[in-house]
Order: structure tokens, then sequence, then C-alpha cells
């Protein structure tokens, strides 16, 4: 596949978690199979089961066919408890914020365009003020695409004893085309 501008998005809610679990796992499986002897890496079925507890979980899924090749999802942060503002002084005076918490390709649709497709389609269905991420630092590629899509770092932060240092992005929403 060079492109995917014929994918199909879906999306999905807190409710439909026990149906596309196990899509979700299998995709990060593939994604990451150079890296499942990683104890973080391991810990990702909780993540998936923290994010999708959150009744304001949202989550679209890309298939081409009924092949799913990648996913964006997350939730409304809690309101007051905007865990980015701690990096801006002073912090944005808009405080409604989208937590992006994955953005997950099978690597044979990596540098096609459908990570900015799920990643836009997820953010479209919202209307918060902001978007915040975070990033492998070790990935400067990654961290350059979401650049490129509007967010800027504002801080560094290690939130697991056995995570990554990531990047904290941060974007004002709309997004520019």
């Amino acid at each position: 596949m060079t492109t995917a501008t014929g994918l199909d998005l879906r999306h999905y809610t807190h409710e439909d978690l026990p149906r596309i679990r196990q899509t979700l796992l299998d995709v990060h499986a593939d994604a990451y199979t150079d890296r499942l002897d990683d104890p973080f890496v391991q810990r990702f079925p909780w993540f998936v089961d923290h994010w999708g507890g959150n009744p304001g979980f949202s989550c679209v899924i890309g298939y081409d066919g009924e092949e799913p090749v990648g996913y964006a999802y997350g939730a409304p942060a809690t309101p007051g408890r905007e865990w980015w503002r701690e990096f801006l002084d002073p912090a944005p005076e808009a405080s409604r914020t989208f937590a992006l918490s994955e953005l997950m390709m099978r690597p044979r649709w990596r540098r096609t365009g459908a990570s900015r497709l799920l990643h836009h389609g997820l953010l479209a269905k919202h209307d918060e003020d902001l978007a915040v991420l975070s990033v492998d630092v070790r990935r400067p590629k990654v961290q350059a695409l979401y650049e490129s899509w509007g967010y800027r770092k504002v801080g560094e932060q290690q939130p697991f004893a056995d995570s990554p240092l990531f990047a904290v992005m941060l974007a004002e929403l709309p997004l520019p085309d």
C-alpha cells in the first residue's frame, strides 16, 4: 500500500472496548514485534483497559477492507487536572484538553499518510481547545511528524519508572489543514 486515501475510518467509544480490545492489542503487537520483551511494552493491555475504562474514551481504527491498519485513541482530560500545565508559565487560558494516548500503525502502513488520517479523524470528533500527547524522545522523526501537524514540545517527563522519557507535546485545536 502506498497511500492511505481509501481507508475506512471507524469510530468507537467506551462502550465498544470489549469488541475492539483484541484489535488494538493485535495492531500493537505487530507494531512492536521487535520489542515484545520490553516490560513497558508488555504492559500495553493495562493501558488499553485504563483508557478504555474512561467514559470519554474515543477511538478511530483505520481499515483497508477488513484489515485494521492502525488506530488512534484518547479521552478528554479531567477539567482542572491538565497535567501538561506544569510545563508552561503562563499556561494558555484555554483548558479543555483532549489527551491523545496512542497512535499506532502497522509497519507496512507507516509513511503512507494513514497516521495523519487517523489522528485528524479522531480529533475532528472533539471540540476541546487543546490536544496533548507524549512521544518517546528517542523517536525524533515521530516528534517532527507531530510538529508538522501543529504540535510543539513543551517539556519532558518519565511517567513510569520503566517507561521511556517522553517529550510532552501540545497543540491548539482545531489543527491547521
